[in-house]
């Protein structure tokens, strides 16, 4: 079934219950005043009678010189409701017993009315009401009851009463066209929502059809209802996410084959050299001990190379995945700097760098190993990148519950077109010094690796021949997904 046709037959459901429910709290409440106003003419009708006689006299008599109701009648106190055969007027004493009763000539063989509710309801409070059926008549009788004004009788009036159902037949054609018109309007109004809804449900299933094209492009009205605005700005924002979500892809998929080349590449060079080396020593050519312990030397070197350029990788591919279980601990942070300063101590000879420290005794909430390798690729990198002559500066301080890793140098700089690139995997910014000085190239994407694993922050500031600094904020105590 479509929206359209569910929406016609739940509108028209909708209004047939309104009118049924309107219809029967009409026919009750009408039914209710017309009950009330019927009662209050029958009380004020047993008034005029009561006016009209004379209790002292004979009774009978004077019901047979005049017709009291007939009078009741010409007075206009009937309004059409006490005409025909039907209705009966009783006088009765308080002990329930009939005197007069205008349907009955001989009133001795009458039971005593004393139970009857009206009358009850009128020795007890002056008037009284009741309606029944009655079996003689066949119909429904209204009675009304009043204490006589000199206390000695009761007078009852009844009179045939079907309530509101009497005016059915004149009410049905009006009540039937209320419905007929009250249909054809819902009907109308049903088609224009039906319209409002489906038609831009349709506008929007259309635009999202294009979402199968290779650079869907999006164009949504502004609806009438809040709801399908909320749909047409989210297929937006979803769109926007698979454009973002497949451009990364697109990216991550350009890194990998980046680094797979570049690793191939970093793995090739010693491998060959390594080799060379070999095939020369198993050849027997070479029979001077002392080249033989020069190669040697640089098959170690080489291999040293290529252990570093696994392990580097291995790290950040643990840091990205975090699937590696890491220990955690706290870690000195003076300890760790004072070590690395040491290790690095014979290439800042080499290089003629002197390197400066500055490190508050702070204690950290973080793998041994992985402050480590932070503190060591950003001074190595601090010390081979610089100039003869040249400086180093390590502070290390505790600021709103972060530590501050600073490391700044006096040294080449790097360019503004590569300051974007210097954290991705064997991206050189100077290949020849970068060969000369050697390092896999992947030290600054440890770092940052690193930065990201610990939930922390790192700027990076440089200018060309005039040095670089970086600025690393690492929290100092553990969170929570660390419990």
């Amino acid at each position: 079934m479509s929206m359209k046709k569910a929406i016609y037959r739940k509108f028209v459901l909708v209004i047939l219950l309104a009118l049924g429910l309107c219809t029967v709290i009409f026919y009750l409440i009408a039914g209710n005043i017309l009950l009330d106003n019927t009662r209050k003419d029958l009380l004020y009708s047993l008034q005029m009678v009561d006016a009209m006689l004379d209790y002292d006299g004979d009774l009978k008599e004077q019901f047979s010189r005049m017709d009291a109701l007939s009078q009741a009648q010409a007075a206009g106190l009937e309004k059409g409701l006490l005409s025909g055969d039907s209705r009966r007027l009783t006088i009765l004493t308080t002990g329930g017993e009939v005197c007069v009763d205008t349907d009955v000539d001989d009133t001795a063989v009458m039971d005593n009315h004393l139970a009857r509710e009206e009358i009850r309801d009128a020795l007890e409070k002056g008037v009284g009401c009741s309606m029944r059926y009655s079996e003689t008549l066949g119909t429904s009788m209204l009675y009304a009851a009043a204490m006589s004004s000199n206390g000695g009788y009761v007078i009852r009036l009844a009179i045939p009463f079907k309530g509101i159902s009497e005016y059915i037949v004149v009410l049905l054609p009006a009540l039937l066209l209320a419905v007929g018109v009250t249909l054809l309007i819902s009907l109308i109004i049903a088609d224009r929502f039906a319209k409002s809804v489906t038609k831009p449900l349709g506008e929007i299933a259309g635009e999202m059809d294009k979402i199968q094209q290779d650079a869907p492009d999006f164009h949504f009205e502004q609806y009438g209802y809040e709801e399908l605005n909320v749909i047409a700005k989210t297929t937006e924002q979803m769109s926007r996410s698979v454009k973002s979500y497949i451009r990364k892809l697109e990216f991550e998929k350009q890194v990998r084959q980046e680094f797979f080349s570049n690793a191939s590449h970093e793995l090739k060079t010693p491998i060959t050299s390594i080799k060379g080396y070999t095939e020369l020593l198993g050849s027997g050519l070479i029979t001077d001990e002392t080249v033989k312990a020069d190669f040697l030397r640089r098959i170690t070197k080489e291999t040293d190379n290529m252990t570093n350029l696994i392990n580097d990788i291995l790290m950040i591919s643990r840091l990205e995945t975090k699937e590696a279980e890491v220990t955690m601990n706290e870690v000195r942070m003076a300890l760790i700097l004072e070590d690395a300063v040491k290790t690095f101590a014979p290439l800042a000879v080499e290089n003629q760098v002197a390197v400066m420290t500055d490190c508050r005794p702070i204690t950290v909430w973080a793998s041994h190993q992985h402050m480590k390798e932070l503190i060591s690729n950003l001074l190595s990198n601090a010390i081979k990148y610089n100039k003869e002559g040249g400086t180093v500066h390590v502070r290390i301080t505790a600021e709103d519950g972060d530590m501050l890793l600073e490391v700044r140098d006096s040294g080449v700089g790097i360019p503004e077109g590569s300051r974007q690139r210097v954290f991705e995997r064997f991206y050189r910014v100077d290949k020849g010094r970068s060969k000369k000085v050697g390092g896999t190239g992947l030290g600054l994407s440890i770092v940052k690796h690193i930065v990201n694993f610990y939930n922390g922050t790192i700027e990076m500031e440089s200018e060309v021949n005039i040095g670089t600094r970086f600025l690393i904020r690492i929290p100092i105590k553990k969170r929570d997904s660390d419990l």
